[in-house]
């Protein structure tokens, strides 16, 4: 896939914005605050329903204004497709295809983007809902209609918890709350088809993973992924952090009698305590957790790994070929050995975006088409010439 031309109105820091991009390496250049990142966050969007800066979609539109809109001319082999987003400060955004209008779940059919950025370090060192995060937004991309099946288990789990809180004010006691039973089996039948999805996707990862963080480190320090799954005992949120019950149960039946032993315990915090909320993606270097254990180097590469495992799972899978590749402000946190490398696996994707401060950290492998970002204003040295 390629982005060919991009357009943003209210978006950020940007009244308006044009920009045209080429097949291969894309560079924007500009200082830190100029708005390089909000353009490739406009293109994220399109891809994942959401910023991977903000939890929120109100701090993406432009200050004094109600709406952002994002639209972008993809190139599927000899296809274009017109895609557009309007995200609204408050209520529900909208979206078309080519002109009709959609539902913004479907604008992930049509847009396949990975990103690495520096916060992509929370996804090893932070807690669990950055690895959560990081998975589900794979998840989408690799199947679209996973973002309604999230969407309704997270509605799901607030009004089980606002039954759970109301609840525990009123003092009823577990036995005496069948109303309960109904949100159960909601969450039951969302949740386990969230928690197999998510096995399959670390299965699936596990080869990418650790080719591309052996070609990034240039050596084997055996990385792999395990899901911490509460419905089996494991839960990051209360510090444990290996599953506890090992059998043939199917998911299902393993949550609906997780629900069942935690009801006591979940009235009197007035929360709900097991499900794919409360589980963790355990990440491991040598046998040894990366959270605690790994330097801030192999932390990087980890994250970095992550991201382009991801994009090689979405190349093998996708009919529309590679998923553009975002860098960032990577190249400034890595040393020049591990720039060139990276460098060197990037430079093979149809459609590489990087941002950096420096022109000078870009390698020559992937300085082609630069563009120059100041002030919410873009110049593209093509066009000036």
């Amino acid at each position: 896939m390629i982005v060919e031309h991009i357009s943003l109105a209210d978006f950020r820091n940007y009244a308006s914005a044009e920009l045209a991009l080429h097949r291969g390496p894309n560079v924007l250049v500009g200082s830190n605050g100029q708005g390089k990142t909000n353009l490739a966050e406009a293109i994220v969007f399109l891809a994942t329903l959401g910023s991977h800066r903000v939890a929120t979609d109100a701090p993406l539109v432009r200050d004094g204004c109600e709406a952002a809109f994002v639209r972008a001319r993809l190139a599927h082999g000899e296809r274009r497709v017109l895609v557009e987003v309007q995200i609204n400060r408050q209520g529900t955004n909208k979206a078309r295809i080519n002109g009709t209008p959609v539902r913004p779940a479907e604008l992930p059919r049509y847009a396949h983007v990975v990103l690495f950025a520096p916060e992509d370090l929370q996804i090893v060192r932070g807690d669990p809902s950055a690895r959560r995060r990081f998975a589900d937004q794979l998840l989408v991309q690799r199947s679209p209609r996973l973002a309604g099946v999230i969407a309704d288990y997270e509605r799901v789990l607030r009004q089980r918890n606002a039954l759970l809180k109301s609840a525990r004010a009123r003092g009823i006691r577990a036995d005496a709350l069948t109303t309960l039973d109904v949100w159960d089996e909601k969450l039951v039948s969302l949740g386990s088809e969230i928690i197999d999805v998510r096995a399959r996707l670390a299965d699936d990862l596990q080869v990418p993973l650790a080719q591309a963080y052996e070609s990034i480190v240039g050596d084997d320090h055996g990385p792999r992924l395990h899901w911490a799954q509460s419905i089996r005992g494991g839960d990051p949120e209360d510090g444990v952090g290996t599953d506890a019950v090992i059998g043939d149960d199917g998911t299902t039946e393993l949550f609906r009698r997780a629900l069942a032993e935690k009801r006591s315990v979940e009235i009197e915090r007035g929360v709900t305590m097991v499900g794919p909320h409360r589980d963790d993606l355990v990440l491991y270097l040598r046998e040894l957790p990366v959270k605690g254990y790994a330097s801030h180097g192999e932390s990087w590469s980890m994250a970095l790994a992550l991201r382009l495992a991801s994009a090689e799972l979405l190349r093998t899978e996708s009919p529309a070929g590679d998923p553009v590749l975002i860098l960032d402000d990577v190249f400034a946190e890595l040393d020049a050995q591990r720039r060139r490398r990276l460098a060197d696996i990037t430079a093979g994707y149809e459609q590489v975006l990087v941002t950096a401060a420096v022109e000078a950290d870009i390698p020559d492998v992937l300085h082609s088409h630069v563009v120059h970002i100041h002030a919410g204003t873009v110049i593209d040295e093509r066009d000036h010439e």
